[in-house]
């Protein structure tokens, strides 16, 4: 069989599937718009129908602001609602349009217990036809990832657990493994110099610890923009840290 035949089929059997009542899955990569990042993540980008993972890093370890954010900028550059599953109601909206995700695409489900999040988070990925799927958690046992992957999987929405933690022993937990393709930590860097006094554009040090059938590696990035995108390195410099991880200077 032609591949362009394969298309054809695979298309049209997504077209009646949607027909039917199901829901056509996104295939392929959510690419960065960064080229250092995109060329280390296999396919191109992040994934869909996968769960990634972020948590902040060094004194945004507990709050874990720049993780929000980052995972605001990418669900900024979906398409459709996206569900955020939290249990504490501390996000500041302004900050998350800031990073390209406008609060009209945003439906909040909140809970008390952290089982009923991390239920939430599944409910919604399996129900497909969304642009991501958010959840803050404190815990990401084995087994509960495992379900958010086949959640993911079965429609394609890209889920992404933010690790935040009350206090800073709970961050241990980040390094156990789950079933999350990828793992991100994000660190707030001083911002960028700017000509005149005043607070230039924030910087993040974006490490990808974790990446299925991939590398890992650091990223010094300029933090989303309105749009949910990261600065583009303009003079990229390629060095090698202490653990002999590839280290990008944006």
């Amino acid at each position: 069989m032609s591949a362009a035949r394969e298309l054809a089929l695979s298309d049209l059997r997504e077209r009646i599937a949607a027909l039917e009542g199901g829901v056509a899955k996104r295939k392929g990569c959510l690419p960065f718009g960064v080229p250092d990042i995109d060329a280390i993540l296999p396919g191109g980008g992040l994934a869909y129908g996968a769960l990634h993972e972020c948590a902040g890093g060094g004194s945004g370890t507990v709050d874990g602001a720049a993780a929000a954010l980052f995972a605001a900028g990418i669900a900024a550059r979906t398409k459709g609602k996206v569900v955020w599953c939290l249990t504490r109601p501390d996000l500041f909206m302004p900050g998350l349009a800031q990073a390209g995700l406008h609060p009209n695409r945003v439906i909040f489900s909140e809970s008390d217990r952290e089982e009923d999040v991390l239920a939430s988070m599944e409910e919604a990925l399996g129900y497909g036809g969304l642009g991501a799927v958010i959840g803050e958690i404190v815990r990401l046992p084995m087994v509960s990832s495992r379900r958010l992957q086949l959640a993911a999987e079965k429609t394609g929405t890209i889920g992404i657990a933010v690790r935040r933690w009350r206090r800073q022993t709970e961050a241990n937990d980040f390094g156990q493994p789950t079933a999350s393709t990828t793992r991100w930590r994000v660190s707030v860097l001083p911002s960028d110099p700017l000509p005149v006094p005043g607070v230039g554009r924030a910087r993040w040090l974006l490490e990808l610890m974790r990446s299925r059938a991939g590398e890992c590696a650091e990223f010094e990035v300029g933090a989303c923009d309105d749009t949910g995108r990261l600065d583009i390195p303009t003079r990229p410099v390629n060095r090698q840290d202490t653990s002999g991880r590839s280290r990008h200077s944006a």
